[in-house]
């Protein structure tokens, strides 16, 4: 065994998602959506989560982050939606608190995609969480966010720069 063996030791690896788990370290590739209607923001949460959050999901080996997130959002939404355009890259680092990342160092690496709008809210969730809980989908109207508990952070305040700015943003969000 080499010494670069020992100190990685044994690599997990979540196939078909790209991530992996090195010891209690946890990396995640990720794909989301923004998706705004009618002054609203669709987000996702289940019963094992304290907080809402984005739809999306792992992006897969050999797949495009835009194709990931096209698939992600008609799984979890029942919704065909096109992408606009990248807007955010997200370095996301946190302390895992929930129950199979409880203790892990955590980097989600995540694109977030503007989807055009369809000008409707009808949509329809029969998407289940990576921890096997059914998904709920929520529409927050954009004013509401700042008072929301969503997660990444940047969700909460930075939306009306994201849906003004063209350009792509770059945010580290380290919560550890």
């Amino acid at each position: 065994m080499t010494d670069l063996e020992k100190k990685i030791g044994e690599i997990k690896v979540g196939y078909p998602d790209c991530c992996y788990q090195v010891g209690k370290n946890w990396f995640r590739y990720r794909a989301a959506a923004i998706i705004i209607e009618n002054g609203c923001m669709l987000a996702v949460t289940n019963p094992t989560s304290p907080h809402y959050y984005s739809v999306g999901g792992g992006v897969n080996m050999n797949e495009k982050s835009e194709d990931c997130v096209v698939r992600e959002v008609l799984e979890e939404t029942g919704a065909a939606y096109e992408v606009d355009r990248l807007a955010v890259v997200c370095e996301n680092l946190f302390l895992g608190k929930e129950d199979s990342l409880d203790g892990f160092n955590c980097h989600v690496l995540e694109f977030y995609y503007l989807m055009k709008s369809r000008g409707s809210k009808d949509v329809h969730s029969e998407s289940y969480g990576w921890n096997n809980a059914k998904e709920e989908l929520v529409w927050i109207p954009i004013e509401k966010l700042p008072e929301t508990n969503i997660k990444p952070e940047f969700l909460k305040t930075r939306i009306p720069e994201i849906l003004k700015n063209c350009s792509v943003l770059h945010i580290v969000n380290d919560e550890r």
